[in-house]
């Protein structure tokens, strides 16, 4: 089986972390010759005052619209993408754009404030880095370890001696946390990509560890910004490893067989026209996963908004599928399909904002996900990374029963926010990233 499952292969890269400060009052500049290798923005990173509100509701209404595009490029294949990856990406070039740039940017990432939504994806990401705990059960006469892991980085990694304007390095430091380093693109351009793929393997605990693929950063790059989420989390009712058994599962392609999972609790069940749902929490309660089946290959699915206004508390008679899979693909056609055409053209992209010493434009925007699904709980990684080059997402109280024995739609959300950080269709699950 090949390790991954690609819409496109391409590579996996990510969002942006800090920018710094080194010259005038108006710019930033990285001398190669003094020996520096990495930059700040004077600006100290904002740890108050921030709320998630705004950012986690672009981000769903963004996760919506992607969903619907790429699951349109193969019907038939699995997917996961992180949206919060992306748009946390993508909103921080935003802070580099202007004009029409800017404008198309926004609406895509249905962001109503460019100035606010900074601070909103800053209090989002600390609502995110609270989620992380950890509890011994032996204590308890249990057995190891509960425990959330999700952690965001985010990394800039720009052209030494290139100058970039203070401001946007000063706003990427304090509501990204995202520090600069330095890189020759121009001569040599194969260990750039590889000094930003062994941070991603790093950040992502190996599980990307090749971001961006050959080719993808050349010499004519100036600023690749990239973000990576990884999450690891026990489920907060593990299934027993007993009860899992051999089952078929109606796949686009015919039938498959699977390792169904089984388990009989009380969990969030919603019950739509012509679909089920249910939410799996994780230790802690701060996380879960929605996942929603329909009853025909042809049902129009719900929503993440449709499945948690209607989630209620009931018995469930649950038959889930583990799964193994991963989805590697350059969104740069798909996001201009979506409404931002402008941001990629030569001539007409603006994002003076970052730079006046050279005119950029975005060569390409290329996202890594996988997420593996089994009796213990979940483990998962994204990258995303954008590529800036010079110019030349009351039921009645008898049990239910629901066996995910046909393709699915998942949504992995925090749930204080709401914010969606993994989302994805599977129609096979036995066919796993190796």
């Amino acid at each position: 089986m090949q390790r991954r499952t690609f819409l496109q292969l391409l590579t996996i890269p990510a969002v942006a972390q800090v920018l710094a400060a080194c010259g005038d009052d108006k710019k930033a500049k990285a001398d190669p010759d003094n020996g520096a290798s990495s930059l700040r923005g004077d600006a100290p990173r904002v740890t108050t005052g921030a709320d998630p509100t705004a950012a986690a509701a672009a981000i769903n209404a963004f996760a919506d619209d992607l969903f619907l595009h790429l699951t349109t490029v193969d019907p038939v294949a699995n997917l996961v993408f992180s949206p919060a990856s992306i748009a946390l990406a993508l909103a921080m070039t935003s802070a580099g754009a202007k004009g029409k740039t800017l404008q198309e940017m926004d609406t895509v990432l249905h962001i109503t404030d460019p100035v606010a939504i900074h601070r909103s994806m800053n209090g989002l990401s600390a609502s995110l880095d609270a989620t992380n705990r950890s509890q011994d059960n032996t204590g308890d006469g249990g057995t190891g370890v509960s425990e959330v892991q999700l952690s965001i980085a985010n990394s800039l990694w720009g052209q030494a001696g290139l100058n970039f304007e203070q401001a946007f390095l000063d706003l990427l430091s304090s509501e990204y946390g995202a520090g600069m380093e330095l890189v020759d693109y121009m001569a040599d351009p194969e260990a750039a990509r590889q000094a930003i793929n062994g941070w991603v393997a790093t950040e992502t605990h190996d599980r990307i560890p090749e971001l961006l693929a050959a080719g993808v950063i050349t010499g004519a790059t100036r600023l690749t910004l990239v973000n990576a989420i990884y999450l690891k989390a026990n489920w907060f009712d593990t299934f027993e490893k007993l009860q899992t058994a051999k089952a078929a599962f109606a796949a686009p392609g015919g039938e498959v067989e699977v390792d169904m999972m089984h388990t009989s609790r009380t969990l969030g069940y919603a019950l739509g026209a012509g679909w089920q749902a249910v939410e799996l929490p994780y230790v802690f309660n701060e996380l879960a996963m929605v996942v929603a089946v329909g009853d025909a290959a042809d049902t129009l699915m719900p929503t993440i908004g449709d499945v948690t206004g209607s989630l209620t508390e009931r018995p469930v008679e649950l038959g889930f599928p583990k799964f193994d899979i991963e989805t590697a693909v350059s969104l740069a056609d798909t996001l201009k399909e979506m409404g931002m055409p402008t941001p990629f053209l030569d001539g007409e992209a603006d994002f003076s904002g970052m730079t006046t010493e050279e005119q950029l434009l975005i060569g390409d925007v290329i996202h890594q996900a996988n997420i593996t699904v089994d009796e213990e709980g979940t483990e998962a990684a994204a990258a995303t990374a954008v590529v800036m080059i010079a110019t030349s997402a009351p039921l009645p109280q008898e049990p239910v029963t629901l066996v995910v024995d046909r393709p699915f739609t998942f949504w992995l959300r925090a749930r204080s926010t709401g914010a969606v950080v993994f989302m994805g269709r599977i129609n096979d699950p036995s066919a796993t990233r190796g």
